[in-house]
């Protein structure tokens, strides 16, 4: 009889989310009436997410948290090391928060939120 190995033992990697860059793109029209300076800025910046979206990736391995660009991986963060960890805003997910010993880190929801909530109850539950 086989059985499936726990899903925290596994590697998962997140699904892309595009809501926020495009929300923030889509959001930069109406300020054109507004502030056209002000538009632009918040039009760029839901681009740059937009980039970083289609291009960064984050996995949860058995043992890190890792961050990859393209195949390549740019950053891991060894669960032993997390101290807390919060998503801000759940029923509309719009930043990550996860604190390490030495560092704190903040990146924006630019994956699946649930399956990252899922990810993170069972790899590092809340102190």
């Amino acid at each position: 009889m086989t059985t499936a190995a726990p899903i925290a033992q596994q590697t998962v990697e997140l699904s892309p989310s595009y809501t926020l860059p495009i929300v923030l793109v889509v959001g930069a029209i109406p300020l054109l009436l507004v502030q056209v300076w002000l538009s632009s800025i918040v039009a760029l910046f839901g681009l740059f997410l937009l980039f970083q979206t289609a291009t960064i990736r984050l996995k949860f391995t058995e043992t890190a948290l890792e961050v990859y660009r393209s195949d390549k991986i740019i950053r891991s963060f060894p669960y032993r090391e997390w101290q807390n960890w919060r998503i801000f805003w759940p029923g509309v997910p719009i930043l990550f928060y996860f604190k390490e010993v030495k560092s704190i880190h903040f990146l924006p929801m630019l994956f699946d939120p649930k399956m990252l909530q899922i990810c993170l109850e069972q790899r590092c539950p809340k102190i």
